[in-house]
């Protein structure tokens, strides 16, 4: 996906709320939903769309699905963004 689509991911509160969990480290897409407040299918729904962008990378184990951040793009994204913000002052 490009940079158009991972924006449209971040576009929506629930998947931000998504993400900012996920910064405290892997999930379960049940631990997700819960915490949330959303309905499973709802969870399933807003994690794909996550994934689609490359925002979240799923990890199986056992008989558990984890999800947690792809730092990668987030790294690339902060560059791609940061061609728009001013210069910093130099000291």
């Amino acid at each position: 996906m490009g940079v158009p689509d991972t924006i449209k991911a971040l576009s929506d509160p629930i998947r931000r709320d998504v993400l900012m969990m996920l910064k405290g480290g892997r999930l379960t897409a049940g631990e997700i939903a819960e915490r949330s407040g959303i309905s499973p299918a709802a969870c399933s729904y807003h994690l794909n769309i996550l994934k689609k962008a490359d925002l979240v990378m799923e990890y199986r184990q056992k008989n558990f699905i984890y999800y947690e951040l792809s730092a990668t793009l987030f790294d690339e994204l902060i560059l791609w963004l940061s061609q728009f913000g001013g210069k910093c002052d130099e000291e």
